[in-house]
């Protein structure tokens, strides 16, 4: 007994010398005699997590909101817990300027990580966190030893009540015993195999996939009105709508007097924050949401995400050849034109097998075809009332019938499938089973199932807006009864002659979230809904000012203010309105057909784009949140992990204040 003490002090200063950077390795503090260690008790045992395991994430912090956030009602409800946290204003604005990745959208080879600089493709170690959970006597100390066969015997004592933070290598298995002090003076030997999976999983596709609607850093309204240009019989007319906080510019329609701060540049500056701005890519797209909500369950993995999806993109342009930029971000470059999808998925495995040969694409999440028939089009066709600026968007290209969209989808849409399977072949060994497509849900569904009805609710912001309830019902019928269809049978090889190997070519098909979208499309109200929403987007359609005398200092018909929109506030509808598009994004449209281009900031095209190029009829955070939801199941079955049986609140194993005991 009094030896067994003795070597417990020895350990525990011998340890000071274990925590030193050039002693780590190498001190090795005597383990308690062999007649001394004796079988663990039952509840013993050694835990570990991988630290900062979502590694698109700079902070340990951010990824740690997100663990508390995580429940068992999944990523649903962990969004709605961050959106009441931030008052509805939404939770990624704090975090968007702390990713691995350019503003410009390409991924670096290294990146600042917690204080180590790692390489983001292709990582040498990982930092994870090891305790001892159990009844464990107060002050009970442990002796720890890692091995690993390739570098030296790493060796530390310090309380076991204190959670041992360290890095391992990639790739290789590492050995760690602790032994743990008793309150008889004995010590239990306990044995664990550390091996980090890391997964490498891409994220490709069109705005559902980028997150289109639901900017990072959502725009800043100005209280005052800004007065928008309308065609109307070769005339012009005016009409004022919410202006940007700001902005210094000439908010009325007098062109004469506009002066110099009345430019697309100026206004530019107060755009809303996205993580990549030329293709509208946000932290809340269902494929950032469900790689990351991987990352929180699956404790002993490391999630490396490439964020590719593009808002516009078609499998022509954007997936397979360049697209048109979206938007310009507030500072720096503004791109013409993105790269194409498949270059950067090329380029950035590339770059990761320079470092590591074995180094594979683990999972593709996709989400395209939408755009292949025109659906924003049909939108077009939907929302436009007849007039100069229904014309111009025709004109534009902006405006396609059902009729247009179904010869799309017979003619061309499957040819361009079986290019975009062929493309991403050689990234997965010609195994696509390894791809999950997330289909649409639908956005014109509410009241169990029951097409929205016509009229001007939720899309008076411009008012050549409103809903053509006859349209709305074939086009729905349309994407319900045809492309959906068509879509499922395509990514799953249902019909014979679509893939070659179908076997090697069927993808994983999600569609379980359909089911809850047909209770919240863009109609869906509710009276739990925010006060602002109830109150200032009327369901008439009366939600402004009419008269320009007032409108020009209050725009809005309610007893709000502009700036208490909540964009992020949990609601009924899981579909952005053009409403909310405007009041969320209000995006100057760069990639558009120059005929609609604005040629300065109160043109009439512009007040119409404004309302709709932000992410109208595009899915809101909690409905991104409710298609990761969705698509977990076949991401853990793809990648052959179990799930968690409960998703514990916060990272194991409980600790006491301490911070941890650091050591390379």
């Amino acid at each position: 007994m009094i030896l067994l003490r003795l070597a417990l002090v020895a350990m525990s200063l011998l340890s000071i010398l274990a925590l030193a950077p050039q002693a780590a390795a190498q001190t090795r503090p005597a383990a308690p005699p062999p007649e001394t260690l004796s079988p663990a008790p039952q509840n013993l045992r050694i835990e570990w997590e991988v630290k900062n395991r979502f590694r698109l994430f700079r902070n340990e912090a951010d990824f740690r909101r997100h663990i508390a956030a995580m429940r068992d009602d999944g990523v649903l409800g962990a969004e709605r817990r961050l959106a009441r946290a931030s008052d509805g204003r939404g939770w990624a604005r704090d975090m968007v300027d702390h990713l691995c990745i350019e503003a410009s959208g390409r991924i670096p080879d290294q990146c600042q990580r917690d204080g180590e600089r790692e390489n983001y493709l292709a990582p040498d170690s990982h930092r994870i966190g090891l305790a001892v959970a159990g009844s464990l006597a107060p002050g009970a100390l442990c002796a720890w030893t890692l091995e690993d066969g390739e570098s030296a015997t790493r060796q530390l004592t310090a309380p076991c009540a204190e959670e041992i933070r360290l890095r391992v290598k990639h790739g290789v298995a590492t050995t760690v015993a602790v032994d743990v002090g008793l309150p008889d003076g004995t010590a239990q030997r306990l044995t664990e195999t550390i091996a980090v999976r890391d997964l490498l999983i891409a994220g490709m596709g069109d705005s559902i996939a980028a997150g289109e609607g639901n900017p990072d850093r959502p725009i800043v309204l100005d209280d005052e009105g800004f007065c928008f240009r309308r065609f109307l019989s070769g005339a012009t007319s005016e009409y004022f709508r919410p202006g940007r906080a700001g902005f210094k510019g000439n908010r009325a329609c007098d062109v004469t007097t506009a002066g110099a701060g009345n430019s697309a540049a100026d206004w530019q500056t107060l755009n809303a924050r996205w993580m990549n701005a030329e293709c509208h890519r946000t932290l809340y797209g269902y494929q950032l949401r469900a790689a990351l909500a991987l990352a929180v369950e699956q404790t002993h993995v490391a999630v490396t995400f490439l964020p590719l999806a593009c808002s516009g993109s078609t499998i022509e342009a954007g997936f397979l050849n360049s697209l048109r930029a979206r938007e310009c971000p507030p500072t720096g470059d503004c791109l013409s034109s993105t790269v194409p999808q498949i270059t950067q998925l090329r380029d950035a495995l590339a770059r990761a097998k320079r470092r590591q040969q074995d180094r594979t694409l683990d999972l593709v999440l996709l989400t395209i075809g939408a755009n292949d028939i025109w659906f924003a089009g049909l939108v077009g066709d939907v929302i436009i009332e007849p007039g100069t600026e229904r014309t111009l968007f025709e004109k534009g290209g902006m405006i396609v019938n059902v009729a247009e969209a179904r010869k799309l989808l017979e003619n061309e849409f499957p040819g361009n499938f079986a290019r975009l399977r062929n493309a991403l072949k050689p990234h997965l060994d010609g195994d696509l089973s390894r791809v999950v497509y997330v289909t649409y849900g639908s956005p014109t569904q509410a009241s169990a199932g029951e097409v929205c009805p016509g009229g001007r609710a939720g899309f008076d912001v411009h008012p050549a807006f409103t809903v053509d309830g006859e349209r709305l019902k074939q086009v729905t019928d349309f994407v319900q009864r045809q492309f959906l269809p068509r879509v499922r049978a395509l990514a799953t090889c249902e019909v014979a002659g679509t893939c070659r190997d179908p076997v090697k070519e069927r993808m994983i098909f999600v569609d379980a979230h359909q089911t809850d979208f047909v209770n919240h499309g863009f109609c869906a109200r509710s009276d739990l809904d925010p006060a602002f929403d109830r109150e200032c987007f009327s369901d008439k359609g009366q939600s402004f000012e009419t008269d320009p005398a007032v409108a020009a200092t209050s725009p809005l018909a309610c007893n709000y203010r502009p700036r208490d929109f909540r964009p992020y506030a949990p609601r009924a509808r899981w579909i952005r309105t053009a409403n909310d598009s405007y009041f969320t994004a209000m995006t100057f449209p760069e990639g558009i057909s120059p005929i609609l281009k604005p040629s300065d900031l109160h043109d009439a095209t512009w007040g119409a784009t404004s309302a709709v190029y932000g992410g109208a009829v595009h899915p809101t955070a909690e409905g991104h949140a409710a298609m990761a939801d969705a698509a977990l199941p076949a991401i853990r079955a793809a990648l052959e992990l179990a799930a968690p049986p409960s998703v514990r609140a916060e990272p194991l194993p409980p600790l006491l204040q301490s911070p941890g005991v650091e050591t390379r």
